[in-house]
């Protein structure tokens, strides 16, 4: 996404979310949401053991651990509420983002060439995932 949701949308995705039992953590700074993961649960009945995984952190508190401890608490929930597997999509450019997912412990499973379009330029996203029941 390149801008965020109205905040009537945002404010039903996130109830939606926490209604359906499904991993959502955002970190605040003074009132004003500064980072936020997500884990969505796949709603086909043999898909429902795996969940796609989405973060943002606002530009001027990356670096900082934030994005980690996030990722972390989303991924414990998960695991509580008996998710198995974990995907996620990420631009191949966004080589900070692949290094904290690898350093947890995602696998690079495979590529989505010229996967969005952003100022007329395409950009491949690498596909990841977790295996909970393996770490």
């Amino acid at each position: 996404m390149m801008e965020a949701l109205p905040l009537p949308d945002t404010r039903r995705f996130v109830l939606d979310m926490i209604n359906q039992g499904n991993p959502h953590f955002v970190a605040t700074v003074a009132d004003q949401v500064v980072g936020w993961c997500d884990i969505s649960r796949h709603f086909f009945p043999a898909h429902r053991h795996r969940g796609s995984l989405a973060m943002g952190i606002i530009p001027a508190y990356r670096g900082r651990g934030l994005g980690k401890r996030l990722l972390l608490a989303a991924l414990n929930q998960a695991r509580a509420s008996g998710f198995i597997r974990v995907e996620l999509s990420v631009h191949a450019d966004n080589t900070r983002a692949m290094a904290l997912y690898e350093k947890i412990g995602f696998i690079r499973e495979g590529v989505q060439r010229r996967s969005v379009l952003i100022d007329g330029r395409f950009i491949d996203a690498v596909n990841m995932a977790l295996m909970l029941d393996e770490q």
